[in-house]
């Protein structure tokens, strides 16, 4: 038990920590950027003072009192409670679960609300207004508004000729294009599986052979641009990648420059480019697009690691990226899966060419448990009856060895309409027969689920976002973000020599101009790095979902030279561990553990995280955890 000095000087020193000036008040709702910066840097430059330390898990204040206190530091944060009011209504399964996300990146499609109420109907809503949230929380089985299936075409042929859709991929499409700020005039839009995919596709459809340079700018490794480059190497592409230097990992724009400006300014091939990272939250200017435009560049943006209405400061219309890439989940917090679009500038679809590969897909209704029983029924039945018409047929044919097969001609128009497919379905392979009447089933269903007079597609996740606005959602982020990075820090260890702090942040730490996402790692009292996969495990049992990264591209000045053979790590290509004799190829960069925030996160979520952080402070906390779960027959962590 703590003595009450002990309790007095820890709360003496969160007040010297996070009781700050505070922010100037305005008659608006909201300052303007140039006022907000100022605010934050004086209010941020009071939080970083050296005494501001923690080193027992124990000592640190209460949600309650935190909160006090970061409210009394950051009063218009009060004014962002438009967001607190829409998670309380729309997504209150956050609450009741007791479950915090930091690891959904993209924009959300619906909201639990509109999942639970609506079900099967939920994404055409013939109201603008829903019936009151039922408060009881169920893990029972909804429909997940839609479900997608592949399409057989390839990207190309999809721009070209386009191809036949259903009512609800064109509501979604349009609904997507407005948020988006894009014309249709200017643009087409194609769905994929995932960003992988839709990397693919470009990478695919690219004409490496003529414009032979890959350039890409991402501080962490990501699948997708792995896909891209060996997809353009197998094309001969020469591959190039922005340097980051170390310790800030601030983008070497010199270095960028000189890439950018290549000889051979007509044929320089393609400049893959994310706004913000979504692993360290730094962001770069979006002049990166024009230069490489001017020189000669074909431009992919990537733009999945962004909030939700960080594209509307774009202004798209002036700076038209050739390709731009952008994920959609279903429901935040309780259904990841989704889809990816990719948008392709039609005035540069002239250079695509012909690629094989399946990575478009369609929309299609999703189907309630009661649907799956119907048409499990109508098979058995159609089954019994097809079984009966083929003993006919083969009973027709009998002693006829030189007789035909029966069989059944089935054609399926492509995006393209000078090609079609026929598919022969022969009765004597019923998986082939089984696939085609799948095909028809939704098909029908498309027809007789979205042709019956709904005509408006609800995506509320994307209401919300728009009815809060750009400067809520970046004012509300911007405060929490850098609250999350000054307390991280501010965890030390105990009796340690040096002053080994537990947590170490890489890429920009409080900063205005930062995204709103923290790559980090935590590390023991004798100053080695405790495995991320541990931290996330650990995290996850305390209901706390985080992600985890790789950061690579890294520059070390001859300063910091030293450094590196102590923090960078050597992988495979897979990500495995290096064994002696391998022949895969060796990357280089630093494991992290990374967290993200959306515009439904509060000041709750962060603290949960700084107080789960904290308990490392305790030397044995690893080990008692791996205890615990073996006690209770859980799986253990390994360490």
């Amino acid at each position: 038990m703590r003595s009450p000095c002990t309790r007095e000087a820890s709360q003496a020193c969160f007040h010297n920590f996070c009781h700050l000036p505070s922010e100037p008040q305005s008659p608006t709702s909201i300052t303007t950027v140039s006022e907000s910066r100022h605010v934050l840097e004086v209010a941020m430059g009071s939080l970083i003072y050296p005494n501001s330390q923690f080193t027992n898990h124990e000592s640190l204040p209460s949600l309650q009192e935190s909160f006090s206190n970061f409210t009394k530091a950051f009063p218009q944060y009060s004014q962002t409670d438009q967001a607190d009011k829409i998670r309380e209504q729309e997504y209150y399964h956050l609450s009741l679960s007791n479950h915090v996300c930091f690891d959904y990146i993209g924009h959300g499609l619906f909201s639990y609300s509109q999942q639970r109420s609506h079900s099967w109907e939920a994404p055409f809503a013939s109201t603008s207004s829903a019936s009151p949230p039922s408060r009881q929380y169920s893990s029972g089985l909804e429909p997940p508004f839609f479900d997608i299936s592949y399409k057989a075409a390839n990207l190309h042929s999809q721009i070209q000729y386009g191809g036949q859709m259903s009512e609800l991929e064109y509501e979604m499409q349009k609904r997507i294009m407005a948020l988006m700020n894009l014309s249709e005039d200017d643009y087409t839009m194609v769905f994929t599986a995932n960003q992988l995919s839709a990397f693919k596709l470009v990478a695919d459809s690219y004409p490496f052979q003529s414009n032979q340079n890959l350039l890409t700018v991402y501080d962490y490794e990501n699948e997708a641009v792995k896909v891209m480059i060996e997809s353009s190497k197998n094309k001969g592409a020469r591959v190039m990648s922005a340097e980051f230097s170390w310790p800030s990992l601030r983008l070497k724009s010199g270095k960028l420059l000189k890439k950018v400006r290549r000889k051979r300014k007509n044929k320089r091939g393609l400049f893959v480019f994310p706004l913000q990272s979504r692993m360290t939250g730094a962001r770069y200017s979006y002049l990166w697009m024009t230069m490489a435009q001017e020189n000669g560049w074909h431009v992919l943006l990537d733009a999945c690691g962004l909030g939700p209405k960080d594209m509307e400061t774009l202004g798209l219309s002036l700076f038209k990226p050739d390709f731009l890439v952008c994920s959609f989940f279903k429901v935040f917090g309780e259904n990841p899966s989704g889809f990816c679009c990719l948008f392709v500038k039609k005035s540069s679809s002239s250079i695509l060419k012909d690629s094989t590969g399946t990575c478009i897909v369609r929309l299609v209704p999703a189907r309630r448990p009661s649907q799956i029983s119907e048409e499990l029924a109508n098979e058995d039945v159609e089954t019994e009856e097809r079984t009966k018409q083929e003993i006919h047929v083969d009973d027709n044919l009998q002693g006829s060895s030189s007789g035909p097969i029966f069989r059944q001609q089935t054609s399926e128009v492509t995006s393209d309409p000078q090609e079609t497919k026929e598919i022969s379905v022969n009765h004597e392979a019923p998986e082939i027969e089984e696939s085609v009447a799948s095909f028809e089933s939704s098909k029908s269903q498309i027809i007789a689920g979205y042709g019956s007079g709904h005509s408006h597609l609800e995506c509320r996740g994307l209401d919300h976002a728009d009815s809060l606005g750009l400067i809520l959602i970046s004012a509300r982020a911007r405060y929490l973000i850098n609250w999350l990075v000054n307390a991280l820090m501010s965890l030390q260890h105990p009796h340690s020599e040096n002053g080994n702090p537990l947590v170490r942040i890489y890429g920009p730490k409080v900063k205005f101009d930062r995204g709103p996402a923290v790559a980090f790692n935590v590390f023991d009292w004798k100053g080695e790095k405790i495995d991320p996969s541990i931290v996330q495990k650990l995290a996850d049992r305390n209901n706390i979902s985080l992600s985890k990264g790789f950061l690579f591209h890294i520059w070390f000045p001859d300063e910091y030279e030293h450094e590196r053979e102590q923090i960078i790590e050597t992988r495979t290509s897979k990500g495995g561990k290096v064994l002696n004799g391998t022949r895969e190829k060796l990357h280089s960069g630093i494991s992290v553990v990374t967290a993200s925030l959306g515009f439904l996160t509060n000041f709750e979520d962060i603290y949960r995280l700084w107080a789960f952080v904290s308990r490392f402070l305790d030397a044995d906390f690893v080990e008692k955890e791996r205890w615990r779960y073996t006690a209770l027959n859980q799986m253990t962590i390994e360490v």
